[in-house]
């Protein structure tokens, strides 16, 4: 065990700065997963790690990919949060709006329901639903979703609508994040993967579902205030997300978490983690605050190399002070992240019937996929709401 960590911190030590968390998330993962699975992961754990990090890389291919990676819960009302519904449908039913255009006039023939009627009884709901899922969620990633006048009428008899009109079909609910909707989604994918005993998806998919895992672990993926950018805390989601990690993950966090294990409900199992990590919201934000006051101000910021480029980032010291004021939460949420990877690679496989992994091949490591987000990269715009890092 000691010659596998001591691997572990080579590999890690030597990757890129700003991948670093989800890349030891997923190659701490794969030692999680029972010994009847681990020859689908651990021949291929350097691939896993490597991949975690495809996700934030496809923010600079497209706009649809930004709101995967967190919801904004404090957008839609009270703390509890069960008005939400849980299922991807419901939720869309009632946040859904048809509209016309007529050069810059738009002319709305529904419009999504305010969240404080979320619980009320809709007399339309059924209509809602069938709209969504026979029109929407098939053209969910279109540029533009519509629907021709007649089935509007078919679906909602009270509306007129000229035929002769574009109606377009979007959702409010979207741009404020769908991360626990994504996780589902993941999951479904991960299990096909596995039933078609594919290696190449069933590698790509668990990298990139690890880091969905792991972004909903972190509290400012649950916040519309996610880089601390509406309290003057600017830089707030890299200090926590990014610095402590960096700097305390390879020699003082518990990286034992224990054996995988099979999630029964794995709707609830994604809105857990998610409001687990909301409720640390206030606790994030206000001790950095609170510490940027009282600590020396002429030693909170240092400069570092990094790739060989001189970088102005967080001071050890102050990095220290902060962890040590959220009782190491960082290193908490790390650990839920890990373990909350290995269940759910452990659960696809469960529910795919336990297939048993091919022989070890060579793994596609560089697909035009992989070309297409390195350059996209090198852009340098990222599409959608900013990462925050």
């Amino acid at each position: 065990m000691i010659a596998t960590w001591i691997y572990i911190i080579t590999i890690i030590s030597s990757a890129d700065w700003g991948f670093f968390g989800h890349r030891l998330i997923n190659r701490v993962a794969v030692y999680t997963v029972p010994t009847e699975m681990i020859a689908w992961y651990k021949p291929y754990i350097d691939y896993l790690a490597d991949h975690a990090v495809d996700p934030d890389k496809r923010r600079y291919a497209t706009k649809h990919e930004a709101v995967r990676h967190y919801i904004d819960l404090d957008h839609w009302g009270d703390k509890s949060f069960d008005h939400v519904p849980r299922k991807w449908d419901e939720v869309l039913a009632l946040n859904v709006e048809l509209y016309t255009l007529a050069g810059s006039d738009t002319t709305f023939l529904i419009k999504a329901y305010p969240y404080e009627q979320w619980k009320d009884s809709l007399s339309d709901h059924k209509a809602r639903l069938n709209l969504v899922r026979k029109f929407y969620l098939r053209q969910y990633y279109e540029d533009d979703a519509t629907i021709p006048c007649d089935s509007v009428t078919k679906l909602f008899p009270d509306l007129i609508c000229d035929g002769r009109s574009t109606i377009y079909i979007a959702d409010v609910f979207s741009a404020h994040g769908i991360v626990p909707f994504h996780l589902q989604s993941m999951l479904r994918r991960l299990t096909a993967a596995f039933k078609e005993n594919d290696l190449n998806k069933v590698l790509r998919t668990s990298a990139e579902f690890g880091h969905y895992i792991a972004d909903a672990c972190v509290p400012l993926h649950t916040t519309s205030n996610y880089n601390g950018q509406l309290t003057d805390q600017l830089g707030i989601h890299a200090f926590w997300e990014s610095r402590i990690p960096e700097l305390f993950a390879i020699d003082e966090f518990d990286m034992i978490v224990g054996q995988a294990t099979y999630v029964n409900d794995p709707e609830t199992y994604f809105w857990d983690i998610v409001l687990s990590s909301h409720k640390e919201v206030e606790k994030v934000l206000g001790l950095e605050k609170e510490l940027s006051i009282t600590f020396p101000s002429d030693k909170q910021w240092c400069f570092d190399n990094r790739l060989d480029k001189t970088v102005r980032t967080q001071c050890e010291g102050f990095a220290r002070a902060y962890d040590q004021a959220m009782d190491h939460m960082v290193e908490d949420r790390f650990r839920l992240a890990v373990k909350s990877v290995g269940d759910l690679w452990y659960t696809a496989w469960v529910d795919a019937g336990q297939p048993v992994a091919p022989g070890r091949k060579l793994v596609s490591l560089q697909t035009e996929e992989d070309l297409e987000l390195d350059k996209a990269v090198q852009s340098g715009k990222e599409l959608g709401r900013e990462h925050g890092n």
